[in-house]
């Protein structure tokens, strides 16, 4: 049985074609993976100079529930989210505008200080919200050897070139190949030319619109690492570069990240990949969209800005009371990942009471008798929800088909029409996927309730262990009985009696 589910669940992808939206082409598209039945997925990072933002935790949800439908589907996932601790510098200019000197000033510590203290953050407050972790989280310290020979790799073929003890990357160069730099965000090179910025730095470069790949690290920099143009620190798209190809490969299937990443960022990964192995380097490039709060961006100089954690305990000045992760969680999945979603005191006090709604149903299904006939289309119903998820991830569309389940549960407690059995596990089973594998949730007052459970159990063990102290084995074997009944099972071992539920 077991082995015949598993080979039902490696066969969903075949019998669920996705589409997903290509940044790279502007539409939806046919996925097909290069391996068939694995996926290469690449998603940005945090740069940890500071806490994890509100905004950066849709990002990472909304690539935390298309890695959890793509397990569902059965695909092998080799999911690669990095986390860069050094060289964000996103102007190539003074290097004092390196995030991570500046906040170890500030703050007083090392730089690798500030990166533990803020990963650390990351950590927490992603497993605050139910997030799976990825397969491998490279850091960008971690890989510069590689990133080094990525550089030396550009200059051999004439794409980058060495100035000042810096690198960059020639921009007109790959043009001139026959290649296009801007084709990600549909802009071309003298659109790109009339719109760069008079940096410090610009005397180094061939065209202003070269970017880095190594910068020369001043003797008051404090992250440098030696190299064959001197003491200095890698560019800040080379890292991205160098640990997705590390880890899947010249061309894989799936790039993520916000849409604030579009350009530059991932348009110099392709520019990089490109020129390094001739060939494009990731398949679907995918891109989430902001977030806002009471129809305005989120801004520190604002004021406009609360971080996650001030929205579960409730102390800011934005929301009326603290709110669950899952009721954040399922706030932000009613929204599209291409959609711009907007969070307010009213839209939070709106998603808990639809969570609400949605966790009483899937209390109340164990509830509703069954019958020999149905008069509800489950089947049917389940389509749309894999119809939904199978258009390029829509979130908006499953949850509105979720509370047609939770009517359709109503009206079964309410004895209005009737469910078969097999139609009633059918129905429960798909809940229990798109609600807590696919969407991520959870349902606290069931972990409540296992809690009580658990405890009660141990109370009954502690009793059985009581009876044979005192050599009472009916007793002992009558609760060892009793709880199997309800299939839990218990296990004497040298160490004690556990359970299994």
């Amino acid at each position: 049985k077991n082995n015949k589910h598993k080979l039902n669940k490696m066969s969903l992808y075949q019998n669920h074609p996705l589409q997903v939206y290509n940044s790279l082409s502007g539409k939806k598209e046919n996925f097909k993976s290069i391996h068939e039945g694995q996926i290469g997925m690449y998603v940005c990072g945090p740069t940890v100079y500071s806490n994890v933002h509100l905004g950066n935790v849709r990002t990472f949800m909304s690539f935390d529930m298309i890695y959890r439908y793509l397990l569902h589907l059965g695909y092998k996932v080799r999911y690669v989210r990095n986390i860069t601790d050094a060289g964000h510098l996103t102007d190539d200019g003074d290097v004092d505008n390196d995030r991570f000197v500046k906040q170890s000033r500030l703050e007083k510590l090392e730089p690798m200080e500030i990166v533990q203290k803020y990963t650390v953050d990351f950590h927490r407050v992603l497993e605050t919200f139910n997030f799976l972790p990825p397969t491998i989280e490279p850091t960008a310290t971690g890989h510069i050897i590689e990133q080094i020979e990525l550089t030396q790799k550009l200059i051999e073929t004439g794409f980058a070139y060495e100035s000042q003890g810096s690198v960059y990357f020639d921009v007109l160069e790959y043009n001139k190949r026959g290649l296009n730099y801007g084709e990600l965000n549909n802009r071309n090179i003298e659109d790109l030319l009339a719109n760069t910025r008079d940096l410090d730095g610009q005397s180094e470069k061939r065209n202003p619109q070269d970017f880095a790949l190594w910068k020369n690290a001043s003797p008051a920099h404090i992250m440098r690492w030696n190299s064959p143009w001197g003491a200095g620190f890698p560019g800040w798209h080379l890292e991205c570069t160098a640990m997705s190809t590390k880890y899947l490969g010249e061309t894989f299937d799936i790039h993520g990240g916000g849409l604030d990443l579009k350009f530059p960022h991932h348009e110099c990964e392709i520019a990089q990949g490109t020129a390094c192995n001739g060939h494009k380097p990731v398949n679907y490039w995918m891109h989430t969209n902001m977030l806002t709060m009471n129809g305005l961006r989120m801004s520190k100089s604002t004021g406009n800005y609360i971080l996650p954690m001030e929205l579960l305990d409730g102390k800011n000045d934005f929301f009326e009371k603290a709110f669950d992760p899952s009721v954040v969680r399922f706030c932000f999945m009613q929204a599209h990942y291409r959609g711009v979603l907007d969070i307010s005191n009213e839209a939070m006090v709106a998603s808990e009471k639809g969570y609400n709604r949605l966790m009483e149903a899937m209390d109340t299904i164990s509830k509703i008798e069954t019958s020999s006939t149905s008069t509800v289309d489950i089947t049917s119903w389940k389509k749309a929800c894999y119809d939904a998820m199978n258009d390029d991830f829509n979130t908006t569309i499953l949850i509105a088909q979720l509370f047609e389940a939770v009517r359709i549960i109503n009206v079964l407690n309410d004895k209005k029409e009737t469910i078969s059995a097999a139609d009633l596990a059918e129905l429960k089973a798909t809940l229990d996927i798109f609600v807590f594998d696919v969407l991520g949730l959870t349902n606290k007052k069931a972990e409540g309730n296992n809690n009580k459970l658990g405890s009660v159990i141990e109370m009954l063990i502690e009793m059985r262990m009581e009876a044979r102290a005192n050599k009472n084995w009916a007793l002992s074997d009558e609760i060892r009985d009793k709880l199997a009944v309800l299939d839990i099972q218990l296990k004497d071992g040298k160490e004690g009696t556990s359970f299994t539920l």
